[in-house]
Protein backbone atom coordinates (compact mmCIF):
# COMPACT_ATOMS: atom_id res chain seq x y z
CA UNK A 1 0.00 0.00 0.00
CA UNK A 2 1.30 3.72 -0.28
CA UNK A 3 2.29 3.25 -3.92
CA UNK A 4 0.69 5.85 -5.92
CA UNK A 5 1.86 6.36 -9.92
CA UNK A 6 0.33 9.68 -11.83
CA UNK A 7 -0.46 9.95 -15.87
CA UNK A 8 -2.14 11.85 -18.32
CA UNK A 9 -0.19 15.14 -17.80
CA UNK A 10 1.16 16.83 -21.37
CA UNK A 11 0.85 19.86 -23.02
CA UNK A 12 -2.41 21.48 -24.05
CA UNK A 13 -3.56 24.73 -25.61
CA UNK A 14 -5.81 27.37 -23.53
CA UNK A 15 -8.94 26.47 -22.91
CA UNK A 16 -8.19 22.43 -23.47
CA UNK A 17 -8.66 19.35 -21.26
CA UNK A 18 -6.99 16.89 -19.54
CA UNK A 19 -7.70 14.10 -17.48
CA UNK A 20 -5.34 13.11 -14.69
CA UNK A 21 -4.87 9.83 -13.48
CA UNK A 22 -3.74 8.33 -9.95
CA UNK A 23 -3.00 4.82 -10.14
CA UNK A 24 -2.27 3.20 -6.31
CA UNK A 25 -2.19 0.09 -4.62
CA UNK A 26 -4.77 -0.38 -2.14
CA UNK A 27 -4.99 -0.02 1.39
CA UNK A 28 -6.59 -2.95 3.49
CA UNK A 29 -9.20 -0.20 4.64
CA UNK A 30 -11.30 2.28 3.56
CA UNK A 31 -10.37 5.17 5.97
CA UNK A 32 -8.49 7.06 3.57
CA UNK A 33 -8.67 9.46 0.87
CA UNK A 34 -6.86 10.45 -2.29
CA UNK A 35 -5.91 14.44 -2.84
CA UNK A 36 -4.67 16.50 -5.86
CA UNK A 37 -2.23 18.87 -5.62
CA UNK A 38 -0.12 20.79 -7.93
CA UNK A 39 3.41 23.06 -7.60
CA UNK A 40 3.85 25.86 -10.21
CA UNK A 41 7.60 26.75 -11.07
CA UNK A 42 8.67 29.20 -7.74
CA UNK A 43 5.54 28.87 -6.16
CA UNK A 44 4.23 27.12 -3.21
CA UNK A 45 2.51 23.52 -3.86
CA UNK A 46 -1.18 24.00 -3.66
CA UNK A 47 -4.43 21.32 -2.46
CA UNK A 48 -6.72 20.84 -5.68
CA UNK A 49 -9.07 18.45 -4.71
CA UNK A 50 -9.55 15.47 -2.68
CA UNK A 51 -12.29 12.11 -2.53
CA UNK A 52 -12.76 10.19 0.82
CA UNK A 53 -13.01 6.48 -0.10
CA UNK A 54 -14.97 5.76 2.62
CA UNK A 55 -18.16 7.78 1.81
CA UNK A 56 -17.21 9.13 -1.34
CA UNK A 57 -17.12 12.96 -0.26
CA UNK A 58 -15.28 15.12 -2.57
CA UNK A 59 -13.40 18.48 -1.89
CA UNK A 60 -12.37 21.83 -4.15
CA UNK A 61 -10.12 24.61 -3.90
CA UNK A 62 -11.64 27.66 -4.53
CA UNK A 63 -8.86 28.72 -7.58
CA UNK A 64 -10.51 25.34 -9.65
CA UNK A 65 -13.41 25.01 -8.40
CA UNK A 66 -16.12 24.45 -10.93
CA UNK A 67 -12.82 23.37 -13.75
CA UNK A 68 -12.39 20.04 -11.97
CA UNK A 69 -13.64 17.06 -11.28
CA UNK A 70 -12.45 14.57 -8.97
CA UNK A 71 -13.39 10.86 -9.33
CA UNK A 72 -12.42 7.20 -8.75
CA UNK A 73 -13.18 4.12 -10.79
CA UNK A 74 -15.19 1.49 -9.42
CA UNK A 75 -12.69 -0.97 -7.68
CA UNK A 76 -10.82 2.06 -6.17
CA UNK A 77 -7.70 1.09 -8.20
CA UNK A 78 -7.85 4.77 -9.77
CA UNK A 79 -8.70 8.22 -9.47
CA UNK A 80 -8.89 10.75 -11.89
CA UNK A 81 -8.85 14.51 -11.88
CA UNK A 82 -10.64 15.88 -14.89
CA UNK A 83 -9.53 19.45 -15.89
CA UNK A 84 -11.68 21.86 -18.20
CA UNK A 85 -11.00 25.30 -19.22
CA UNK A 86 -7.10 25.48 -18.86
CA UNK A 87 -5.00 28.13 -18.36
CA UNK A 88 -1.73 28.85 -18.68
CA UNK A 89 -1.42 29.52 -15.00
CA UNK A 90 -2.23 26.02 -14.78
CA UNK A 91 1.06 24.95 -15.92
CA UNK A 92 2.49 22.90 -13.07
CA UNK A 93 3.57 19.33 -12.08
CA UNK A 94 0.41 18.12 -10.50
CA UNK A 95 1.13 14.76 -7.57
CA UNK A 96 -1.72 12.72 -6.06
CA UNK A 97 -1.23 12.25 -2.27
CA UNK A 98 -2.99 9.39 0.28
CA UNK A 99 -3.91 10.18 3.69
CA UNK A 100 -5.38 8.23 6.28
CA UNK A 101 -7.67 8.56 9.03
CA UNK A 102 -11.19 9.97 9.19
CA UNK A 103 -10.58 13.65 10.66
CA UNK A 104 -7.17 14.03 8.06
CA UNK A 105 -9.50 12.76 5.73
CA UNK A 106 -12.75 14.87 6.35
CA UNK A 107 -9.78 18.03 6.24
CA UNK A 108 -7.71 16.81 3.38
CA UNK A 109 -7.00 20.46 1.82
CA UNK A 110 -6.23 22.04 5.04
CA UNK A 111 -2.65 23.15 5.14
CA UNK A 112 -2.52 21.36 8.84
CA UNK A 113 -2.94 17.95 7.40
CA UNK A 114 0.06 15.78 6.17
CA UNK A 115 -0.21 13.44 3.28
CA UNK A 116 1.17 10.34 3.96
CA UNK A 117 2.28 8.78 0.39
CA UNK A 118 2.88 10.87 -2.85
CA UNK A 119 3.12 10.03 -6.21
CA UNK A 120 6.33 11.04 -8.17
CA UNK A 121 4.15 13.84 -10.06
CA UNK A 122 2.91 14.32 -13.72
CA UNK A 123 3.89 18.08 -15.58
CA UNK A 124 0.63 20.00 -17.31
CA UNK A 125 1.80 22.40 -19.41
CA UNK A 126 -0.70 25.05 -20.78
CA UNK A 127 0.56 27.15 -23.56
CA UNK A 128 -1.07 30.39 -24.80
Amino acid sequence: EGHLVESGGGLVQTGGSLRLSCTFSKFNFDDYGIAWFRQAPGKEREGISCISRDDGHTSYTDSMRGRVTISSDDAWNTVYLQMNSLKPEDTAVYYCAAVTGSWYVANCLSPEVSMDYWGKGTLVTVSS
